[in-house]
């Protein structure tokens, strides 16, 4: 007799989003760590909106050089968008990749550094003072170098979710560009150019932007969107495939900088290579919604659909200005738009929307310990605040657009307006959640059921 044909071994499922979420307790840095530097984003988020606000009349007249446009700019991207990506960073991927952060306590301490260097650096950026750019540069640096360290030694020693690991690892990569780029534009501010003032500029927009910010955001996607909505992680090749193609897409943007003669070839490769990486990214992110058990995750759903809608205007910005007669983005006024949709309309409208999320998520975890009952997310967050918040910011950007498109200081002075009462909103709906966390931790637990 023959034996019988062994069966095929059933097809491995892809685990859902909270599976990854067993035994994270033990991996969450101490509450203080990752709040301060959301806590600070917040209010550097509030502060780029009231520089807006008493600044306006300078904008329309603004070429890129010092002044309180360019520091309006960095208190987004260092102030809220940076500074957000270090605290999720810090306690989201340690929970992706089940290895806890080395060293907590110098997280911690490069708080100390990081947020008064944004500040200071932000000050000399508007009033023109380059040697306060450059201490806060300094000390922005000085933080983020051991920041890499932290991440690089958690991605080392990684577990699973090698597409998460392989979009870190290029983010990484851009956080050294735009490091060694920052540092080239404070040297030719102080007065010793290392690179040319167009090159310098060029790789840190790309490496900022698409590299480090662009390329963490796609990777948590991964675990974050499944998390919300109780979905099926993608599977790992796709991730992989998805993240090669928008690496691609970001060496291209680097290279074309930096070699002036192919400027307008490489673009162009960059600009087709970061539609089709867009385009793998969503398909992925329809697959976990197809599975999804919560489909619906309200307000916050709406914003991060539109960062990604954001994304699509950025490359739709670009083209139209690789297509003006000079194929520049400097000065034009496709160019603003493109920096507007890049920064705000993609990469901030993705990052509120997320932070609506992983704020109430994280206070609710570290509530839990040591309790049967703990609080749920829902019952930490205020909703009307984050309501008011949505429909000021949409209504920011749009103002924001128009002003920037016909060069009306009145127009921008709105959005300033419209701009700092959604922050305010948004502050209000982090500070209720501080005060209800902390009124449920000190609360005494239950005791034991009889």
């Amino acid at each position: 007799m023959t034996a019988p044909a062994a069966r095929p071994a059933p097809p491995r499922r892809a685990p859902v989003g909270g599976s990854f979420l067993a035994g994270a307790a033990g991996r969450l840095l101490p509450q203080s760590v990752p709040f301060r530097y959301f806590g600070a984003a917040t209010v550097f988020h509030l502060a780029a909106w009231l520089v807006l606000l008493f600044s306006a009349d300078q904008w329309p007249a603004w070429r890129g050089g010092l002044g309180w446009p360019l520091a309006a700019l960095h208190l987004l991207t260092l102030g809220t968008l940076l500074a957000s990506a270090i605290g999720a960073s810090l306690q989201l991927l340690p929970v992706a990749t089940r290895q806890p952060v080395r060293w907590p306590r110098l997280a911690a301490l490069l708080w100390w550094a990081y947020v008064p260097g944004v500040a200071l650096l932000a000050a000399g950026m508007g009033a023109a003072r380059p040697a306060w750019l450059g201490l806060g540069a300094a000390l922005v640096i000085g933080a983020l170098l051991p920041f890499a360290l932290l991440l690089g030694l958690n991605l080392r020693a990684a577990r699973g979710m090698a597409g998460v690991v392989l979009h870190g690892w290029g983010a990484q990569a851009a956080l050294a560009l735009l490091l060694a780029s920052a540092a080239a534009l404070v040297a030719l501010w102080l007065g010793h150019p290392l690179l040319p003032r167009d090159a310098a500029r060029g790789v840190h927009l790309v490496a900022g932007v698409f590299g480090w910010m662009g390329l963490l955001a796609f990777g948590l996607s991964y675990v974050l969107l499944p998390m919300f909505t109780l979905g099926r992680v993608p599977d790992d090749g796709r991730q992989r495939q998805a993240g090669a193609v928008a690496l691609l897409a970001v060496a291209l943007a680097v290279a074309a900088p930096l070699a002036p003669s192919a400027t307008v070839p490489l673009r162009a490769a960059a600009l087709l290579a970061g539609a089709a990486a867009l385009l793998l990214h969503l398909r992925l992110m329809r697959a976990v919604q197809a599975t999804a058990m919560r489909r619906d995750l309200g307000i916050a759903g709406r914003l991060i659909n539109g960062g990604w809608a954001g994304l699509a205007l950025t490359l739709v910005a670009a083209a139209a200005a690789l297509a003006a007669p000079d194929g520049s983005l400097a000065g034009s006024v496709f160019g603003r738009l493109f920096g507007l949709a890049a920064v705000a309309g993609w990469l901030l409208t993705f990052l509120l929307g997320v932070l609506q999320r992983i704020l109430p998520f994280l206070a609710a975890m570290h509530a839990a310990q040591g309790r049967r009952r703990p609080p749920t997310p829902s019952a930490l967050t205020l909703p009307h605040a984050l309501a008011w918040h949505a429909a000021a910011h949409a209504l920011a950007l749009a103002l924001l657009a128009l002003g920037l498109a016909l060069s009306s200081a009145a127009l921008l002075r709105a959005a300033g307006a419209v701009g700092s009462v959604g922050a305010l909103a948004f502050a209000s709906f982090v500070a209720v959640l501080l005060l209800r966390t902390r009124k449920a931790s000190t609360e005494a637990p239950a005791g034991p059921s009889r």
